[in-house]
């Protein structure tokens, strides 16, 4: 199964798939979006057109496990998504991913305006293979 993961953020929105053997995630792109609207149709554009059979949305928890606002925001987006893409959607905890994605774009060299254009795809990765990861 192709599972399409979202790292959704109010300027930038991280995209990044699975394989067709829904083992290995990979970065896909980062869509520069701000009107939901309009965002939430170029995700059902790429889903479409990758044929994703699932998608799943990072919602960031507190560090005590609680919901905030951005928690909500998150679900709500996921829920809008679902009914225009009409494809499955699910959320997982998504605690620490930019951090820790800054830390590898960190080792591997990466700066600058390249950092800030990658960075979100490479959180979209890590959301992924952790929904993977949990899931087999």
């Amino acid at each position: 199964m192709k599972i399409m993961s979202v790292d959704y953020g109010d300027v930038r929105t991280g995209i990044a798939f699975s394989d067709i053997s829904g083992f290995l995630a990979s970065p896909y792109t980062v869509i520069k979006e701000t009107y939901q609207p309009k965002l939430i149709e170029k995700l059902c554009e790429i889903a479409e057109k990758e044929n994703a059979q699932k998608i799943v949305v990072g919602i960031p928890k507190n560090m005590d496990g609680s919901y905030g606002f951005r928690a909500e925001a998150c679900r709500e987006f996921g829920k809008r998504l679902e009914e225009k893409c009409h494809i499955s959607v699910d959320f997982i905890d998504e605690r620490l991913t930019t951090v820790m994605a800054h830390n590898i774009l960190s080792a591997n060299n990466v700066r600058g305006k390249k950092r800030k254009e990658t960075v979100d795809a490479v959180s979209a990765v890590m959301i992924l293979q952790s929904y993977i990861d949990k899931n087999k």
